[in-house]
């Protein structure tokens, strides 16, 4: 958010799939999930599984929703207790295992963010479409270095501290998701307030805007405007939404609060933020008309 802070692939004989461009979070929801598969083909419960591993019914259940990372003498005991013998396949498994317990690039940055927000990066990094709706600020996704480092220091960068130079070295380096050869889809509306919230100063803000403009240009960004008379009717507030190309990743919604976020999954609940993204995408601008907004807005200041 903005306040805070299809790729090659393995196939098994059985056809699974492994995503090596996906990131070690997405990596460990979908071994969970096929290894769920597994088991209940098996007829197994989760008490079973638990104990031929030496461990519990809630620890299959973390695993199999990928809250924990996996051992490699687990995943092959499982894969034993649920019948899958032969080698080639058993191998496609535990080099999921070692791939998702592969550090990700925001390992070195894990001092500076809370649990809820390295979850949240990880599968950012994994998304094939991110949706978002800002009503405050301009997407962590969108901002230019300075932007940032202003929000970071609440408006003073000339006392930023090392810490806050880091929190802004890993906004930008989020940031190159966008550019690498299988970038997701971003689709961000703006409340049009967000445009003359003078962030940073005149001259902070004037760059950002130019950089919105820029943003316009590239095939997998597009940026909405929702003027005035009609923000806040939509949304109440910001999110995110993320999309994944792999069908064992849920879509999800992503609400950030003062002191921790919100994931929404559920089947009703997306439903209802799809249908706020469909308002949204009526009520702003569009993508052209948007463009020219921010140059008004820009030429403005």
């Amino acid at each position: 958010m903005g306040a805070i802070d299809p790729t090659n692939s393995s196939e098994s004989g059985n056809g699974r799939s492994v995503d090596h461009g996906a990131g070690p979070t997405a990596r460990r929801i979908v071994l969970g999930s096929q290894l769920r598969r597994l088991r209940e083909a098996a007829e197994i419960t989760r008490a079973d599984a638990g104990y031929a591993i030496r461990g519990s019914e809630s620890k299959i259940s973390r695993l199999e929703l990928g809250r924990v990372s996996f051992k490699e003498r687990d995943v092959a005991d499982l894969l034993s207790l649920y019948g899958v013998d032969d080698p080639g396949e058993r191998e496609v498994f535990l080099e999921m295992v070692k791939r998702s317990n592969e550090p990700g690039w925001w390992h070195r940055f894990t001092d500076l963010m809370p649990d809820w927000f390295q979850d949240y990066v990880g599968l950012e990094e994994s998304a094939a479409r991110i949706q978002t709706y800002e009503a405050q600020f301009v997407p962590g996704l969108l901002q230019t270095e300075d932007y940032a480092r202003a929000i970071a220091t609440r408006g003073r960068p000339e006392a930023a501290s090392d810490v806050v130079e880091r929190r802004v070295r890993l906004r930008l380096k989020r940031q190159e998701l966008l550019t690498r050869p299988n970038a997701p889809r971003l689709w961000a509306v703006l409340d049009e307030s967000v445009l003359h919230r003078p962030i940073g100063g005149k001259e902070v803000m004037r760059a950002q805007l130019k950089r919105l403009i820029e943003f316009t240009k590239r095939p997998n960004i597009t940026i909405q405007v929702v003027p005035f008379d009609l923000s806040g009717y939509a949304a109440e507030g910001s999110f995110t939404m993320l999309r994944f190309a792999e069908p064992e990743l849920p879509n999800l919604v992503y609400i950030e609060h003062l002191t921790g976020a919100l994931y929404l999954d559920k089947r009703q609940e997306i439903e209802q933020y799809s249908r706020v993204v469909d308002r949204l995408m009526v009520d702003a601008e569009t993508p052209e008309r948007s463009r020219r907004s921010l140059g008004e807005v820009m030429d403005a200041l």
